[in-house]
């Protein structure tokens, strides 16, 4: 078999969220390039990586760990810096596996984050290490991994971030100056619109919105606190470890959704009121700006984001005449913490000016597929 010009690494597929996105788009400017990824859950990620040649490791054999990886954390290490991948260049989409691969041609790392278990650890964990007996296990292995990790780091012949905030923590990590380079935002605006059975009542007078892997740095929990005995109605996009929980634990006026396609996303985002940004995020990859109801990359104009006060969503989401601490009153007159307007006039005047700023919006889309291309050729390639 001769050996392939291009070819994708990534850390494990099992979920849909916006790293695996990101695959996606590099795959489609790379066509034919074989992706290898630790394990490949083909049920709960995006359908189209059937489409690839997907490449994996023998973890792959094991159920459980093909389900949940982060219960491979121990023995990932090793695997993957066994797992050759012959290729000349090694484009590596990384939040803290796939940058240790084996080649002996160019890697170019895309980084979502450095690893969160190592540098972030009480935000991953949801707490402090020596509460759960896995943030015990993960202290104790805490000093290899991190050799291990700044060694496959050390290899790399480019690292790029995808956002400012993540850049400054490959600086913190690994001594290493990367370039910015957002990703794209992963919905198609213009594709069709299919109605969500579960939130059919719910759509004429929308309801708050959040999309995001529930997982404990994501705070969603803190989102559902948040609407409990409101008036508010809260629609949660999104699955992981934590759904049972939250599942058990929401109240009515909650709705959590999950393994939902591109045009029941675009349908959701058109019927929300107000999107939530509760977690701390590396970099806001949901839709946050510009125009109305039927383009879900984009917010109305006015239509402000509540967010957690740190990482890529603070720095993504400044905006002028919306300090912190705005608040809104309720129906009742009570302070509204979210800020949200109940009247369907207000919510209309937040719409306007939309059309004019998604244009703006669409001139300043990152081009992130230029920009590995420009990479390959200038930085990477013998």
């Amino acid at each position: 078999m001769s050996r392939p010009p291009v070819a994708i690494a990534h850390d494990y597929l099992t979920q849909r969220g916006g790293a695996e996105r990101v695959v996606l788009a590099i795959a489609r400017a790379f066509p034919g390039a074989p992706v290898h990824t630790s394990v490949h859950e083909p049920d709960g990620t995006y359908p189209e990586f059937a489409e690839l040649d997907v490449v994996t490791t023998p973890l792959q054999r094991v159920g459980p760990l093909r389900r949940d990886p982060r219960r491979a954390l121990p023995v990932l290490a090793p695997v993957v810096s066994r797992h050759r991948i012959e290729a000349d260049l090694v484009v590596a989409s990384s939040s803290g596996w796939a940058h240790g691969f084996d080649t002996d041609g160019a890697v170019l790392v895309y980084c979502h984050a450095p690893a969160r278990w190592l540098y972030q650890s009480e935000n991953y964990l949801g707490g402090p290490r020596w509460r759960s007996p896995k943030g015990i296990a993960l202290a104790a292995l805490d000093p290899w991994l991190r050799r291990w990790d700044a060694a496959a780091a050390a290899r790399a012949d480019r690292y790029l971030a995808n956002s400012r905030v993540v850049r400054d923590r490959i600086r913190a990590a690994y001594g290493i100056d990367a370039e910015v380079l957002p990703p794209p935002f992963g919905v198609d605006a213009d594709g069709p619109l299919t109605p969500v059975p579960e939130l059919s009542g719910w759509a004429e007078e929308g309801y708050l919105l959040v999309v995001s892997r529930l997982l404990p740095y994501k705070n969603v929990d803190a989102a559902i606190e948040a609407v409990r005995g409101a008036d508010h109605r809260l629609v949660v996009v999104g699955d992981g470890p934590l759904r049972e929980e939250l599942a058990a634990t929401a109240p009515p006026n909650v709705r959590l959704v999950r393994d939902l396609t591109d045009a029941q996303l675009r349908w959701v985002y058109a019927h929300a009121r107000r999107l939530l940004a509760p977690s701390l995020e590396d970099f806001r990859s949901h839709p946050a700006r510009g125009s109305g109801s039927r383009r879900p990359d984009r917010r109305p104009a006015g239509w402000r984001v509540p967010r957690h006060g740190a990482g890529g969503h603070d720095r993504g989401l400044r905006r002028r005449g919306d300090p912190a601490g705005d608040r809104r009153r309720d129906r009742h007159g009570r302070a509204d913490p979210l800020g949200c307007p109940h009247d369907p006039g207000s919510r209309r005047r937040l719409r306007g000016g939309a059309l004019r700023r998604a244009a703006e919006a669409d001139r300043r889309r990152p081009r992130l597929i230029s920009g590995i291309g420009s990479n390959r050729q200038c930085h990477c390639l013998p």
